[in-house]
């Protein structure tokens, strides 16, 4: 049973990345280029053998090519995994199959560190990191980043301090096992994991991402000052780094250079002199300089307790010290290196996450196993584990609202829904707004082959300035997804309106959720537990409320008894379980009008939570108008058809 437990809570990462995705299956800009990608290369192929056209001139990049190129390594990883069930099932969702092969790909985190752990500390890292929201959540985000994440965590796990683990030996003069460390000196096993580490780091540095030069040199410093490594570095880092080199430039050169049409192409080359080297990335904001420390890695580290306590008890526990250290130490010197670079953003430094969150769980693990010793360790445990509920609680309050980013997607599928098979042909036009909210190819309707008479859809997202501003321009559309309809040149009438998220909002007791409708009436919790239980002052009041809850208690037990002993409990169970029979055998999940459903339940859970749990107080999330669908007016369409 242990084992079981065991395994189901290994599984629960990939698990909760998937709820992620389907609860919140649509992109944002910084993940736009390589879904895009992803989606030509599945729709439009490779030309592996002579075609005219050539392919290429239809992909997304050759007309929104960005400030520098991308690379194609990771979509083309993506598109191969996904081709054989995209051939081979019909109406499988493309977008979501290409994230799922994704999170199999960025979630190995909770695997490699367990092997070098101990298990209380390893299904402590798999909780601490489950509730965490940003890896969770963009661990099936097609960002550049994300394609490096998995490979360099297994490339962090080689470089783990394998000397700090204990083994067994039998002592003849003693006749007893003891366990002993090996020498501190650099074994043939451990320089070999040392090695295929920094092979793995540089490979992954020169397709995805540049910043991993700095991850593998703040390691290979902390290894080379540890004389666990030569120092000589013609003997162990700069052959390693030669090979990894040639082994990403293998990659990244020869598949860039045709998707680009020039040659040589080294996209993440081109992207580090254009960010870092001409200081472009300064366009985007400049932070200050302990951003990263004071900003980005609480919150990525999410649970308030893994850097407030796990982490100093773990570096300062003298069993447990030297492992701790050698862990967090390169990661807080990698995260140190690029607090230098004035652009910051989390995920720039999101590989050094899953390190942090290991030394946190051997904390955690301290503090759990010594529970039964002390009041002060039970008193830590129960805090550590309120704090993982928490941040369970926190991180799925996060992913309901990222649900609410994206009213770009929700716009284009309303619109599908409105006009699908009532015009032969409908042309929209997608603003910049829309197609930075979640609009992607793998959205777009395909022409269907097998109904003849089926819409044509049409799209286009033009952004040149001179052509938005030509009134002829916007005669060929019927409809228009637009923020700003002011810009819209003609005569439009607003179809729809999608909302999005505009931030939070606290209510105070007496405060409305609602001008109408679902939350209109405004509760002053003045008769709730929690206004009752903050109105107590003495002792005698807790004594009576605590009598009054056991007499509440005491009558619906009786209650329950009375009707067991006259047979009339027995009659409601079966009559409630016939009609469950009856309405299920009517196809009741079926005809659920779910809306209706779903409704309802917020509406009793709001109820609920404001008078029993909050006293009035609520937090609401705040929205606002986003996107626009426009419809051309049929007067203007009747003018335009005479001419």
């Amino acid at each position: 049973m242990r084992h079981l437990a065991d395994t189901l809570l290994a599984s629960l990462i990939p698990l909760l990345i998937l709820l992620h995705l389907y609860y919140a299956p649509h992109t944002k800009v910084e993940e736009s280029f390589n879904i895009q990608a992803t989606h030509d290369i599945l729709t439009f192929g490779l030309p592996w053998r002579k075609t005219l056209p050539d392919p290429i001139h239809r992909y997304d990049h050759v007309e929104f090519s960005g400030s520098v190129p991308r690379t194609f390594v990771g979509p083309l990883a993506l598109a191969g995994a996904s081709w054989p069930v995209v051939k081979y099932v019909e109406d499988v969702d493309r977008q979501m199959l290409g994230k799922t092969i994704l999170n199999g790909l960025a979630s190995p985190d909770h695997i490699v560190v367990r092997t070098q752990s101990s298990l209380v500390a390893a299904n402590w890292f798999v909780l601490f990191q489950a509730s965490q929201f940003h890896i969770i959540y963009y661990a099936s985000r097609t960002l550049p980043n994300f394609f490096a994440f998995g490979l360099s965590v297994c490339a962090l796990h080689d470089l783990l301090p394998h000397f700090a683990v204990k083994h067994v030996v039998y002592d003849k003069k003693k006749r007893q096992t003891v366990s002993v460390h090996p020498p501190n000196a650099h074994t043939a096993a451990s320089m070999q994991l040392y090695r295929r580490a920094m092979i793995i780091l540089t490979a992954i540095g020169v397709i995805f991402r540049s910043e991993l030069a700095l991850l593998l040199g703040s390691h290979a410093f902390y290894l080379l000052i540890q004389r666990r490594i030569s120092l000589d570095p013609f003997q162990d880092v700069i052959p390693s780094c030669i090979k990894g080199l040639c082994i990403g430039l293998a990659f990244s050169v020869p598949f860039d250079s045709y998707f680009w049409q020039t040659f040589p192409s080294w996209p993440e080359l081109e992207g580090f002199m254009y960010n870092a080297v001409n200081g472009r990335a300064a366009e985007w904001g400049i932070s200050p300089f302990h951003f990263y420390f004071s900003s980005a890695l609480p919150r990525l580290l999410f649970n308030p307790l893994t850097y407030y306590l796990c982490i100093p008890i773990a570096i300062s526990m003298h069993s447990i010290r030297k492992p701790a250290r050698d862990v967090l130490l390169p990661n807080i010197f990698f995260v140190f290196l690029y607090s230098f670079q004035p652009h910051k953003e989390w995920r720039f430094i999101v590989y050094a996450v899953p390190p942090l969150l290991a030394v946190a769980a051997e904390g955690a693990s301290w503090i759990w196993t010594r529970r039964a010793k002390s009041l002060l360790y039970r008193f830590l445990s129960l805090c550590l584990v309120a704090s993982v509920f928490a941040s369970f609680a926190s991180s799925f309050a996060m992913l309901a609202i990222s649900r609410l980013n994206y009213p770009g997607a929700e716009a284009l599928n309303r619109l599908h829904t409105i006009a699908d098979g009532k015009h032969r042909t409908v042309s929209v036009h997608m603003d910049t707004s829309s197609c930075m909210t979640g609009i992607t190819r793998f959205l777009e309707k395909p022409v269907s082959q097998d109904t003849p008479r089926a819409t044509i859809w049409r799209y286009d997202k033009t952004e040149d300035e001179e052509k938005l501003l030509d009134p002829t321009f916007w005669r060929q559309f019927d409809y228009i997804l637009a923020e700003s309809p002011e810009r819209v040149i003609g005569k439009w009438e607003v179809e729809e309106t999608v909302d999005g998220y505009a931030g939070l909002t606290l209510l105070r007791p007496g405060q409305p959720f609602a001008e109408q409708g679902h939350g209109a009436w405004a509760y002053d919790g003045s008769d709730s537990p929690l206004q009752d239980l903050l109105q107590m002052r003495n002792l005698r009041d807790v004594q009576r409320e605590a009598q009054k809850l056991v007499r509440l208690a005491n009558h619906a037990a009786q209650e329950v008894v009375r009707r067991a002993r006259s047979g009339e409990l027995r009659a409601a169970v079966t009559g409630n379980w016939k009609r469950f029979k009856g309405a299920m055998g009517k196809n009741l999940l079926r005809d659920l009008d779910w809306d209706k459903e779903q409704a309802r339940a917020q509406e009793w859970a709001y109820e609920t939570g404001r008078r029993y749990l909050t006293g009035g107080w609520w937090v609401k999330v705040r929205m606002e108008p986003k996107i626009r669908i426009l419809k051309k007016q049929q007067q203007q369409q009747q003018q335009e058809q005479e001419q």
